[in-house]
């Protein structure tokens, strides 16, 4: 059976390319994720974040509602390690059924 790279020349420069970063580790990354109102999302994000995150201060969690008050945005700013650490926290706060969004 053949390889992949063989049957697609470059295939191994586009998944290096996709590893790839701009930033430089350590980094202040700003972390935000936006759901309904009615739940104390702020708590959720908190917690979420901490999993992977262990020193997250207090003044570096903020929220903001939106225009009608239906939804609320929480943005944590970390203290970012990596592109792998920063992936693994948006596949988290994405996963959970009550973050509609997080960027």
């Amino acid at each position: 059976m053949a390889n992949h790279e063989s049957i697609i020349p470059g295939l191994q420069a586009i998944t290096t390319m996709s590893e790839e970063t701009l930033l430089e580790f350590p980094c202040q990354f700003p972390i935000k994720a936006m759901g309904k109102t009615d739940l104390e999302l702020d708590l959720l994000v908190i917690e979420i974040v901490r999993r992977h995150v262990t020193d997250i201060n207090e003044n570096a969690v903020t929220t903001r509602p939106s225009k009608d008050g239906n939804y609320i945005a929480v943005t944590v700013i970390i203290e970012a390690s990596s592109k792998q650490q920063l992936d693994a926290i948006y596949q988290d706060l994405t996963d959970h059924p009550h973050v509609l969004m997080a960027l």
